[in-house]
């Protein structure tokens, strides 16, 4: 009868330790941020529930002791009860991004469930052999130690990815010098892309406009850590096909992470595209982001080129430290003032088609109107930088108007799509940033017909500016839409802040503690004529 106490107790961590990995893969299988995480919310690693049930079975054998009604049976199924009751696994209320069962998970998790079973059944041998326990006490010390074990799971996790180290490290190793030797027999001319935002709008519309003459490879979404760039390498690049391009996002939490992907892919032509607060929470401060932004120049040869926008403080730093010596600004903000840079956008308009602008190349003395259906002036940043590869590449700026008139938005960035009943979704839910957020606003405001409706759950990995940003938000917003709709209970009370602070009516301003809450609303409420916008999705572990 002990075994089966032991089982609920240990199939129960074994259940906990599954539901747990997702955030451990979420979080990068790294440990620091998947700690913090865990700590963040009091929920995440103490079970009340389980606290309780055990506490009302302990204060149940114990009536039962006084009364003279402690059976071994009768206590079996106290305790059972109060275990499976306290292990029952809850259903979350939001899953956006399931759990993947790689290869590397799959070793991570053997090993975090042979940790529970050792330890829960290690330790009850252990006392049992040590004390000599009766039955009846047995139930009682099995469930004290599954609950600390219960209790205990999160940590199996990080444990047992310490215990995987050298492991994966080894794997690593393999993998890198696998992509590095097919990188060295396709040997295309790698460009390298970075910002904390942006970075993905500008490889996809620089893979576009090159590949209307050349062959081109560009890592997919956002695969840009070192394993994702070595993961295309290795799937794509292997199969064979000779590339003249290839594009390679990349991003990074911390200082070196650029540095790696570079010296693997040995980038010739390097783009940077903004530093912002985006991921502040970890990197620390802005200066270690623009450090960490700045090894993609670093890493170029002293014969590359760097690709800088002028119009963000910390990149135009970075185009004047002097290297490489081939350096390609571009600006639309500055345009009148920094005409001594080579490329320049003016006369910028937006509507509900897009963007129209003229991109005078200074070198050349030319001037060429560039029309686009894609939307959000952040946009024409993101187009010159493309624009001033593609020159440099020989590409006419002819050529690069007449491509850049067929770009399609990337995915989940400035999206649109209209529904039946003539509704508009503006879907910009893959991330926010301060600069980004008021663009896709302004966007908003050009719909005139309908209600424009806000749904969001605010801007986070801002660090200590996050309260101040989401603040702002609120202000914007309140003067651009009609509805504005907040997901996250917790998390966008500074954006409710900012939006009663500037006068917005209380009945149009609706919150939600869950996306589907949101989306529910939306269905029922959405009329002919209103326009939608998604703004950023937080993935799970912000819930």
């Amino acid at each position: 009868m002990v075994q089966i106490l032991i089982f609920v107790w240990l199939a129960g961590t074994i259940i906990r330790i599954w539901q747990l990995a997702r955030f451990f893969q979420l979080e990068g299988y790294d440990t620091k941020r998947y700690l913090r995480w865990l700590i963040g919310k009091i929920h995440r690693f103490l079970v009340l529930r389980s606290l309780i049930f055990v506490g009302v079975a302990s204060v149940i054998s114990l009536v039962l002791n006084l009364v003279g009604q402690d059976t071994s049976t009768v206590y079996l199924i106290i305790w059972g009860i109060a275990g499976v009751l306290s292990v029952w696994p809850e259903t979350p209320k939001e899953v956006k991004q399931k759990f993947k069962l790689t290869q590397r998970a799959l070793r991570l998790l053997i090993t975090a469930f042979a940790l529970a079973v050792l330890v829960l059944i290690g330790a009850e041998v252990t006392l049992d052999a040590a004390l000599g326990l009766s039955d009846r006490t047995q139930f009682a010390v099995i469930t004290g130690i599954g609950l600390a074990v219960y209790h205990l799971a999160p940590l199996a996790l990080p444990l047992a990815n310490l215990i995987m180290l050298p492991v994966e490290t080894a794997f690593r190793h393999v993998f890198i010098n696998r992509a590095r030797r097919t990188l060295q027999q396709v040997n295309p001319t790698v460009i390298g892309i970075t910002g904390s935002y942006g970075k993905t709008s500008t490889k996809e519309y620089l893979a576009y406009i090159l590949r209307g003459r050349y062959r081109v490879l560009a890592t997919p979404k956002s695969y840009n850590t070192l394993m994702g760039v070595c993961m295309v390498i290795n799937d794509d690049l292997a199969k064979g096909e000779k590339y003249d391009y290839f594009v390679v996002e990349m991003g990074a939490y911390v200082t070196g992470e650029i540095r790696r992907i570079c010296d693997l892919t040995h980038p010739q032509i390097s783009i940077v595209t903004a530093v912002g607060p985006q991921h502040l929470e970890r990197f620390g401060s802005i200066e270690n982001t623009s450090k960490a932004k700045y090894e993609i120049i670093e890493a170029l040869p002293p014969d590359g080129v760097g690709v800088f926008n002028w119009d963000n403080h910390y990149v135009r730093a970075m185009y004047e430290h002097g290297y490489p010596e081939t350096r390609v600004a571009v600006t639309w903000k500055n345009a009148d003032h920094a005409t001594q840079l080579r490329f320049l956008a003016r006369n910028v308009q937006q509507t509900i088609s897009g963007l129209e602008f003229d991109v005078v190349d200074t070198l050349l003395n030319e001037t060429q109107p560039f029309k686009t259906r894609l939307v959000g002036e952040h946009n024409v940043t993101n187009i010159l930088l493309a624009t001033a590869v593609a020159r440099h590449l020989q590409i006419p700026l002819t050529e690069v108007a007449m491509r850049v008139a067929t770009l399609e938005s990337a995915e989940h960035r400035l999206q649109r799509r209209t529904l039946p009943g003539n509704i508009t979704v503006i879907d910009d839910a893959y991330s926010a940033n301060p600069v980004g957020a008021r663009s896709v606003l302004d966007v908003l405001a050009l719909y005139q017909n309908g209600r424009r409706i806000l749904i969001t759950p605010g801007m986070v990995e801002l660090g200590p500016l996050q309260a101040e940003e989401n603040l702002k938000l609120g202000h914007y917003a309140a003067q651009t839409c009609t509805d504005i709709v907040l997901v996250g209970l917790e998390q966008t009370l500074p954006i409710k802040q900012g939006v009663l602070e500037a006068g917005f009516n209380h009945d149009h301003l609706f919150l939600f503690d869950t996306r589907d809450e949101a989306i529910a609303w939306f269905n029922r409420e959405l009329k002919e004529g209103d326009t939608v916008l998604f703004l950023n999705d937080l993935p799970d572990t912000y819930l």
